[in-house]
């Protein structure tokens, strides 16, 4: 009897697969109208194969490639929203906002109220194209060499940009979250970055896509003491989340933070 995967099915999973992307069985089951059971089997002869890494509820790639900030931008759009709306209510009038660089964080410019009255202060190109866009809130750019991957300044320049500055509330940048390793990023240089940007802040803030819990990245930037809330998706899964509260990390769903009526 044959092993082999249906071809049109197998083409989408490794596309996919080779562009960093999570693979979820239950909407890849939905897409393909087939059973979930079906796409686990898929999985299985995938990762027997050596092309990817099963975990809860579906699999990731080998290697999580570190895609340049451009790309990331529009990928799972209506997560990455909900997260952002969460993370707006956390804000309050009057603070000194620095938003990181991340296709996340990015999302969190159009839905900030015209009336907050806030100071955003950030690292990334688009970010800051986003605000000066909108026209009603003060930006300050933090400068320097732009890295592609990061899509900001993270250089020796940046990092003393920021020791000079009293930030009440950050929205970190984060690649991967680990209960070992803890919160890490693939770039060197943005790690400096970010330790710095933790260490002037008084409110420090991580947006997670349920993803992220199982992806790796080389360079740590802290751990559980180092960060106040991961702001995570509703469907986490309850072992991520019992593994990462157990790491001393501080998790809130993204449902359980409403506007302040």
């Amino acid at each position: 009897m044959s092993n082999s995967l249906p071809l049109s099915r197998r083409d989408v999973i490794e596309a996919r697969l080779a562009e960093g992307r999570q693979i979820v069985a239950a909407s890849l089951a939905a897409e393909f109208n087939v059973s979930e059971d079906a796409v686990r089997r898929d999985l299985r002869a995938l990762a027997a194969e050596g092309k990817c890494r099963r975990v809860y509820g579906g699999a990731l790639p080998l290697l999580t490639p570190s895609q340049p900030m451009a790309a990331r931008v529009g990928q799972e759009s209506g997560r990455k929203r909900a997260l952002a709306r969460a993370a707006v209510a956390m804000i309050e009038p009057g603070e000194f906002l620095f938003i990181d660089s991340g296709s996340t964080n990015l999302a969190m410019v159009d839905l900030l109220p015209k009336d907050l009255d806030v100071t955003i202060a950030t690292n990334s190109i688009d970010i800051a194209s986003a605000v000066m866009k909108r026209g009603d809130i003060p930006l300050v750019l933090i400068g320097g060499a732009v890295d592609p991957v990061v899509g900001g300044s993270v250089d020796a320049s940046a990092v003393a940009a920021i020791e000079a500055m009293n930030i009440d509330r950050c929205f970190l940048g984060v690649c991967a979250v680990s209960a070992r390793n803890g919160i890490s990023v693939y770039e060197h240089a943005d790690a400096i970055f970010k330790r710095t940007l933790l260490k002037r802040s008084a409110a420090r803030i991580a947006l997670i896509t349920s993803e992220k819990f199982h992806e790796r990245a080389p360079h740590r930037i802290g751990g559980g003491d180092d960060i106040d809330w991961l702001v995570v998706e509703d469907d986490l899964p309850a072992t991520d989340e019992k593994a990462a509260a157990d790491a001393g990390f501080s998790l809130v769903k993204a449902s359980d933070i409403t506007s302040p009526s």
